[in-house]
């Protein structure tokens, strides 16, 4: 029996990935678990596993090119099956006029959500690195505008990849209007001359002033989510600034008391760990709202995402836990996850099941911020520039370290006094470090 193996939907409103490496050939055989070919989707690669064992009997794509979700991958002879995949002029013979005859019996589809996920993936959830949400989304105009996919047969569909024949324009003779491997053959024998590509001077012109780049997943991702999360939470924005002079002289010293075991003790270290204890006492920032149920989910765990920014664009790693972790756990955490955003080496699990985010852009420029929340959390941090400032303590004029903050709240969950008082009880924090280990 030949297995029909689908590109599997591995992430919330995930529609497409591109093909980055096979690691299969025709006629290799495979086991269930070995790995097929790795894609790029949205914020991660990832490698598509083998749901069967078998012999690949076809695979379709090339390195490079986009495919949809739902559309072959691969074909799998199954091991120990007497059946073959007859002619499809045979089968058509044979299959009945019935317009819901979608393909040969002795081939078996692959249809199910997350199929193919053998034990390696998870589906993500709404959670998954700034996913955009489909609340406020009117679902007609989805479904308009999604490309219908052409029914075609496993052998027409690739001798038109080989042909360089579009098959959305090939009219199917086929069962249900199915393209068939005689009208691939019809269509490109038709006379149809190709225009002659003509640049007039101001073309010319602007390919002199231009540079145009193909967008990539990450980047088609996150302008989609930016959008998602503009028009579905009512953001609101509070800055302010915190006196971290205390928490200058604690890092510094355990710093070079961790510096043996090449474990770096960052600022963020120590924010991170604010965060989390801060979300333990205001559960609202912790929440999200489900306006179509009308209930609000208090969150009771603590999963901080870290935003990122590498060369393939923003990515958001989840340290999980982080009330649970120490400042050395915690940094060793950040310090992991950096290394793999890095290496571009981020699995789905490292990203997903965020429940607050933090953004540091002060490390590259800035002092305030308006930080999109990533949506549907109820709240994300920004932090700025750290700088020496003249203050007044105690009466008396000083140096003072000071650290922006920005906190960006979605106003529907979070009301203005609640927002304060999570804000101030993080700046009491960092202001005064040995709460943290008091809390």
């Amino acid at each position: 029996m030949r297995y029909i193996f689908k590109f599997p939907d591995i992430g919330e409103g995930l529609e497409e990935g591109v093909i980055i490496q096979w690691h299969v050939d025709k006629g290799q055989k495979v086991k269930m678990g070995e790995s097929l070919v790795t894609m790029e989707t949205d914020k991660v690669v990832t490698e598509i596993p083998s749901p069967r064992d078998g012999t690949i009997a076809a695979r379709y794509g090339k390195e490079g090119e986009v495919v949809k979700v739902g559309s072959a991958l691969v074909e799998i002879d199954m091991e120990g099956s007497e059946a073959e995949v007859k002619e499809e002029e045979k089968s058509d013979n044979n299959a009945s006029n019935d317009p819901k005859v979608e393909m040969n019996p002795k081939v078996e589809a692959v249809d199910e959500e997350g199929a193919g996920v053998v034990g390696t993936l998870e589906i993500a959830g709404n959670d998954f690195v700034l996913t955009a949400s489909k609340e406020g989304v009117n679902q007609d105009l989805q479904r308009d505008t999604k490309p219908k996919k052409t029914l075609a047969t496993p052998v027409a569909r690739a001798m038109a990849k080989d042909m360089g024949v579009d098959i959305s324009l090939v009219r199917g003779t086929g069962p249900g209007q199915r393209v068939m491997k005689d009208d691939i053959l019809s269509y490109s024998k038709q006379d149809s001359p190709k225009p002659i590509q003509q640049h007039s001077q101001k073309e010319n012109i602007l390919e002199d002033r231009l540079e145009i780049e193909q967008m990539s997943q990450i980047r088609k991702t996150i302008a989609k989510n930016m959008i998602q999360s503009k028009h579905n939470a009512a953001h609101m924005t509070v800055f302010e600034e915190v006196e971290i002079s205390e928490l200058d002289r604690i890092r510094k010293k355990y710093k070079d008391f961790f510096k043996d075991e090449n474990i770096r003790i960052t600022y963020l270290s120590f924010i991170v760990k604010a965060t989390a204890l801060a979300l333990k006492k205001h559960k609202t920032l912790n929440a999200e709202i489900d306006m179509e149920k009308g209930v609000m989910i208090y969150k009771k765990y603590y999963n901080i995402g870290i935003a990122a920014d590498t060369e393939k664009g923003l990515v958001v790693p989840v340290i999980k836990n982080a009330d649970k972790l120490s400042i050395k756990e915690i940094a060793m955490e950040i310090q992991t996850l950096a290394d793999k955003a890095r290496d571009g080496k981020l699995s789905l699990d490292d990203m997903r099941d965020g429940t607050f985010t933090i953004t540091s852009y002060g490390s590259i420029g800035g002092l305030f911020a308006v930080p999109v929340i990533n949506y549907p959390q109820a709240g994300i941090l920004g932090i700025g520039r750290i700088s020496k400032q003249p203050i007044v303590k105690n009466d008396k004029l000083d140096i003072g370290l000071m650290l922006p903050l920005s906190l960006s709240v979605d106003h529907r969950i979070a009301d203005g006094g609640e927002t304060s008082r999570f804000l101030n009880t993080i700046m009491g924090y960092l202001e005064e470090p040995v709460g943290l280990l008091i809390d």
